[in-house]
């Protein structure tokens, strides 16, 4: 009887000791590099971050918004995410004026 539990031990022992599987996508990495270097941030938090930056990702600046937020004093939620990645590559001096109304919608000073 010891002999027929013991393959069955090592079945358990083996599928316990796997290793977790790498990050797929983006988000996933950005993820996984958050909880890593920044330690003040929860998974969620990470999660959630990198959910919020996904354009910053898809435009290669993850790494750039993620060391912003590992020096980052405060909180670690959608403020400070949205403060990281607006003030990195063309995004860094606020983007273009807004464009001026239409003719019509603009009122007279003379009246």
């Amino acid at each position: 009887m010891k002999r027929s539990l013991l393959p069955g031990l090592w079945t358990v022992l083996l599928a316990a000791c796997q290793a977790e599987a790498p990050p797929r996508g983006l988000e996933a990495t950005c993820a996984k590099s958050c909880e890593v270097s920044a330690s003040r941030c929860t998974a969620h938090e990470c999660r959630r971050g990198c959910n919020l930056v996904m354009d910053r990702l898809a435009e290669n600046e993850g790494d750039t918004v993620l060391a912003c937020i590992a020096r980052t004093k405060g909180a670690c939620d959608d403020r400070a995410w949205s403060r990281c990645a607006t003030r990195i590559g063309p995004h860094a001096d606020g983007g273009p004026p807004a464009p001026r109304p239409p003719p019509e919608f603009v009122e007279d000073e003379g009246d």
